[in-house]
Order: structure tokens, then C-alpha cells, then sequence
């Protein structure tokens, strides 16, 4: 359930994929059971593509990685976290659009 430029993450991937990049990373936390969760799925993959280069795009499914989703106190989904020096910088929890995402990561980039 991925576009060729969002990554896939995972609880044992997640310390080197994303708190060590040195670059933005934003992360969408979700489930295949997640109506809204499959609603941005087309969204979040476009956007990879176009920030491809700029920002990394994962997502990680939190039936499988429930360690990391309890780490960043991920109650609802889809939550996306943006990290940024290993660090959260941003966040939104629920479906958005392409516009939204946007706002989250310019301030971010360079």
C-alpha cells in the first residue's frame, strides 16, 4: 500500500530510517483496517514523489509496529509525525490534504 517513493518502516528500522536521517522525514502511522487511513494513502504517495529528494516519506502500520506507535503516544490514526533531527517537529492526526502536508514540511526544508 505504498508508491515507489514512500518507505516502509518498522519498529526494528525505525532508529536508523528516521531519527538518523539527515533529512526531514515525515511519517504516516497507519492500519489497513483505517478507512481514512487508505482516503490519504493516494495523497501521502504523491506527495513523496514530489518532495523526493527533499523529505523522506514513510509509513509505518501500527498492527505490526505497535512499539514505535506507543513510543510517540500514537492514539488515533492516521497520525503523520514529521521528524527533523531525530526529533518531532510537526504533527497532525486525522486525514489531510495534499495543502496541509505542505504546511507542515516547508519550514522544515531548505
Amino acid at each position: 500500500m505504498a508508491g515507489p517513493n514512500t518507505l516502509e518502516f518498522t519498529d526494528a528500522s525505525f532508529d536508523q530510517d528516521v531519527l538518523a536521517s539527515d533529512t526531514p522525514v515525515l511519517v504516516d502511522f497507519w492500519a489497513e483496517w483505517c478507512g481514512p487511513c487508505k482516503m490519504i494513502a493516494p495523497t501521502i504517495d504523491a506527495f513523496a514523489t514530489e518532495q523526493a529528494g527533499k523529505v523522506k516519506v514513510g509509513k509505518i502500520n501500527v498492527d505490526f509496529n505497535n512499539g514505535t506507535a506507543a513510543r510517540y503516544q500514537v492514539r488515533g490514526i492516521p497520525t503523520l509525525l514529521l521528524f527533523k533531527g531525530g526529533k518531532v517537529v510537526d504533527q497532525r492526526v486525522g486525514a489531510v490534504g495534499k495543502a496541509e502536508l505542505v504546511k507542515m514540511v516547508e519550514p522544515h526544508i531548505s
